[in-house]
């Protein structure tokens, strides 16, 4: 790597660093440019705040956004492995005679899927589910609300009104994007509000499911932010987007689901 670039040459490289490997790491662009530690934290402050990416505690992430939903189907086909593997782990912290909520997603669908020989209750509005729940051992309750094609789910002032009569103590949460800075995200505020609103009605554990791509992107409107997070059930991926330290500080606790 060249040596004494100015700034903004500097920070045009480690966008280009970035754009290719979606994470960076503060000391590692130190060394690699042969500056301090602080210059190169000055410099991923700067590409902040123009939107280029999130900062980390120890580096930068790529920040992607999403401002279009895309259809379930296409949802459903992206990282397929890693959310059944994901919806099998998330599984695993539901216990016999547990009412879960559980929102609307692909992801959402593989932890309903992986539910099936459990005595519980589920309460969602992931109308998908019912492709899923034949012979489950689980009670399963549909939301009611007007049903929106994107996402295979109900959502709207039925949905809310539902919602005030559950106390559940466990809750399980799909997302759009995941960032430390801006929370939990989604580009329908139809759907955040749902989300809010099953968060706000759980008495126990928030369980957030998401896979690696998911890490670092933004969406329009803000479900929560990651402190309201118990635990976050992702693929080994996700790794490389997330500190100790960052989950730490948010008293998040971390699973990664593994073949």
């Amino acid at each position: 790597m060249s040596i004494g670039l100015i700034p903004a040459d500097r920070q045009h490289k480690i966008k280009e660093i970035i754009a290719q490997k979606g994470v960076v790491r503060v000391n590692e662009l130190s060394d690699l440019f042969e500056v301090s530690v602080l210059t190169i934290r000055r410099d991923l402050d700067l590409l902040a705040e123009q939107g280029i990416l999130e900062r980390s505690h120890g580096g930068a992430v790529l920040r992607q956004n999403m401002s279009v939903e895309p259809l379930f189907t296409q949802k459903e086909r992206l990282y397929r492995e890693e959310k059944e593997r994901i919806g099998i782990a998330a599984a695993r912290l539901i216990e016999e005679g547990d009412m879960v909520l559980i929102n609307s997603g692909s992801t959402t669908l593989q932890v309903i899927r992986a539910l099936k020989d459990k005595h519980i209750t589920i309460i969602t509005n992931n109308i998908a589910a019912a492709m899923v729940s034949d012979d489950a051992a689980y009670d399963i309750v549909f939301l009611g609300g007007n049903y929106r094609t994107q996402s295979h789910s109900v959502a709207g002032n039925f949905a809310q009104l539902a919602l005030e009569r559950v106390y559940a103590n466990k809750v399980i949460i799909g997302v759009d994007g995941f960032s430390f800075s801006h929370g939990l995200t989604t580009p329908i505020m139809q759907e955040a509000e749902i989300t809010r609103s099953m968060i706000d009605k759980t008495v126990g554990q928030v369980i957030v499911v998401a896979a690696s791509n998911k890490m670092g992107v933004v969406s329009n409107f803000k479900t929560a932010p990651v402190e309201k997070i118990d635990t976050l059930v992702t693929d080994a991926n996700a790794k490389e987007f997330l500190t100790e330290t960052e989950l730490q500080k948010a008293g998040i606790e971390l699973i990664i689901a593994r073949p």
